[in-house]
């Protein structure tokens, strides 16, 4: 995660005073893209990172709300997300009572209660000027990012009916979106409506190449390069087989390299706790339930072959000798 300060300077919403993480990793593509994102954003208008699982939408658009220098809202889509949950409700009552005793033999009572208005997180980023992250803003349902067309075209924010002292803001000319998606995702996601899409520049973000990925390997775990590329190589390789359900990604080389500094292992087939560390990661991508146990069988040979292919040990090295 990036570091980050908290604020309550905008009522109940919490914004992110971000700053870029020590460990993130700058090659030629990274900065490419961030300067293509932070160009488009300079100008006015709102960006979308669109990948798959593990390419880094989401660590990218922190870094690039960081360099923003503006304080940062989080949204995270959700099916159940509504108008409401962006823009803001009516929220308790306020209560106000007046005692008249004017005539010390008569007693007047008056007593109201008035319902509240609290703004929620799109709300406050419109009036603050903020950087909105909406992070995997398809598993929200279209309708409920409806209310983003007017503020991304026309900026100006429409407020509920309920809030009658305010039936719109203005809305500030630092606010900007950076949203993430993954299209490659089909549970609990939805279609992005064609007029959201033509208000945002997409930059689509695929998987990184293999220097970057040593690259981030190696920062997020602490690890020499050269220590965390055979991890890199042997989940790459796993990825471009196709056999699995779930696709292995630069997270996969994480997991592994930062338990293999944890626990000191040594990245060789001659290494039983190493072995079984990935075949724990990358087995639960493809021996789902309902695989045959023939299957199976085979994926962990597969897995096998390629740890030892990426990783050899004594007796590996011996028959290649002989």
């Amino acid at each position: 995660m990036l570091n980050f300060t908290h604020s309550r300077d905008a009522g109940v919403v919490t914004t992110l005073e971000l700053q870029p993480r020590a460990d993130f990793v700058r090659t030629q593509s990274v900065e490419a893209i961030t300067k293509r994102a932070l160009a488009y954003l300079k100008a006015g208008f709102s960006v979308h990172f669109r990948g798959p699982a593990g390419t880094g939408k989401t660590t990218l658009a922190m870094h690039v709300a960081a360099l923003l220098g503006r304080p940062t809202v989080m949204i995270a889509g959700d099916e159940d997300m509504a108008t409401s949950t962006l823009v803001g409700t009516q929220q308790g009552y306020h209560y106000r009572k007046v005692v008249d005793r004017f005539i010390h033999t008569v007693t007047k009572m008056e007593e109201t209660a008035d319902k509240q208005w609290a703004d929620h997180r799109l709300t406050t980023a419109c009036r603050e000027g903020y950087t909105l992250v909406y992070d995997e803003f398809t598993r929200s349902r279209p309708e409920a990012n409806n209310v983003l067309l007017g503020v991304l075209e026309e900026g100006l924010l429409v407020l509920p009916a309920q809030n009658q002292d305010e039936p719109y803001i203005k809305v500030h000319p630092d606010f900007r979106v950076i949203f993430t998606s993954n299209p490659q995702e089909y549970a609990g996601v939805h279609d992005a409506q064609d007029a959201l899409g033509d208000r945002i520049v997409t930059i689509d973000v695929g998987y990184a190449d293999r220097d970057l990925e040593v690259s981030i390997a190696a920062a997020r775990s602490g690890l020499a390069a050269a220590r965390v590329a055979p991890v890199v190589d042997i989940v790459r390789e796993f990825r471009d087989t196709g056999e699995y359900d779930q696709t292995p990604t630069l997270r996969a080389s994480i997991m592994i390299c930062r338990i293999m500094a944890q626990e000191k292992l040594r990245p060789t087939i001659d290494d039983r706790q190493f072995v079984q560390l990935c075949i724990d990661i990358l087995g639960s991508k493809s021996a789902l339930p309902g695989k045959t146990d023939g299957k199976r069988a085979q994926q962990h040979k597969m897995l096998l072959s390629l740890i030892e292919h990426h990783c050899p040990g004594r007796a590996a090295a011996a028959r290649k000798q002989a």
